[in-house]
């Protein structure tokens, strides 16, 4: 019994020791792979002469932008118009019923044209010395009245025509055919988009480096072709008490439209003159807390005092040589 069970621990303590050298093995070998190396794309760092510029947040604005509405109450008789088109000043957008104002028109021209016969008349007989003055300028002063009538009824009518105010690209329309409205209801809105404003704020600190008639260049997400650029054409002339920052306005050529009024924009100031810088992709900057770096490759020293081919991790502020190549 002694014997077999001697011979069992052997047993155990062989096959142990087998199991662990045959897992050290195989620690061994994992330790001994690398992973792959990762791919990456280089670019060569350049010095470069870069603009001094100011970044602000900023939006778009019509020079000319309102939401026309109906001067006078009316039944809407026809609509001259397509949502989203352009339009020029002074064409007919909307008519509105005129046909009481038309029989008003038509009673009141009978009327002055009785007036105007009896201020005539009136005339022939104070020639000739049948009827008082006094009864002419009552006549005359009647004849006036009638003609006020009438235009004040063709004027009334000229209203009840929604016109453009002037020429730009109408929005969407809020209106339909036989609807009542109101003095004052919105019928659609009318924006002027070329040139157009672009509106942002600077900190007070900046104000100093800024100038009337300054370049400004912006962009926007989804806005395809060159960055439109315009000038600064009014800097306000108090701070915002609450936030410390100041109005500033750019004008822009907008030609077809392609910023929209409400479109947020990314707005680039030229400020002095331009910097010396190391001009590198966005994509090359590792951003981290503890400040941004890229990665430069280089000759470094290996063991043995053999150099090789690698990388290393350089912090952005440091700066970087012309020639370098960063990953």
């Amino acid at each position: 019994m002694i014997v077999m069970l001697v011979a069992v621990a052997v047993f155990l303590g062989i096959v142990g020791t087998i199991k662990f050298r045959q897992i050290q093995a195989g620690m061994a070998m994992a330790a001994s792979f690398q992973p792959p190396p990762e791919a990456v794309t280089t670019t060569v760092a350049r010095q470069d002469q870069w603009p001094a510029s100011l970044s602000a947040i900023g939006t778009v604005a019509a020079v000319r932008g309102v939401t026309v509405s109906a001067d006078l109450p009316g039944i809407v008789e026809a609509i001259s118009f397509d949502s989203g088109r352009p339009v020029e000043a002074g064409a007919v957008l909307v008519r509105l019923d005129t046909r009481q104002e038309q029989a008003q028109l038509t009673a009141a021209q009978a009327q002055r044209d009785l007036a105007k016969v009896s201020l005539e008349r009136a005339r022939e007989l104070v020639a000739q010395g049948v009827l008082a003055q006094s009864e002419l300028d009552r006549t005359s002063a009647e004849h006036k009245q009638a003609e006020a009538k009438v235009g004040e009824i063709r004027a009334t009518i000229e209203r009840k025509q929604i016109r453009a105010p002037f020429s730009g690209v109408l929005g969407i329309r809020q209106v339909n055919l036989g609807q009542f409205l109101s003095g004052g209801d919105p019928v659609v809105a009318l924006q002027a988009v070329d040139p157009v404003y672009v509106n942002f704020s600077v900190p007070q600190q900046d104000l100093g480096e800024l100038r009337m008639g300054a370049e400004v260049r912006v962009d926007s997400e989804g806005l395809a072709g060159a960055a439109p650029v315009g000038r600064i054409t009014a800097i306000d002339s108090v701070v915002n008490e609450a936030t410390r920052n100041i109005q500033v306005q750019a004008t822009l050529a907008n030609p077809g439209g392609r910023l929209r009024p409400g479109t947020f924009v990314k707005a680039q100031v030229a400020v002095g003159t331009s910097q010396s810088v190391v001009a590198l992709p966005a994509s090359a900057i590792s951003y981290a807390p503890y400040g941004d770096s890229v990665y430069v490759v280089g000759d470094l020293d290996g063991p043995g005092g053999k150099n090789y081919r690698g990388v290393h991790q350089q912090f952005v502020k440091l700066g970087g040589a012309r020639g370098d190549q960063v990953a």
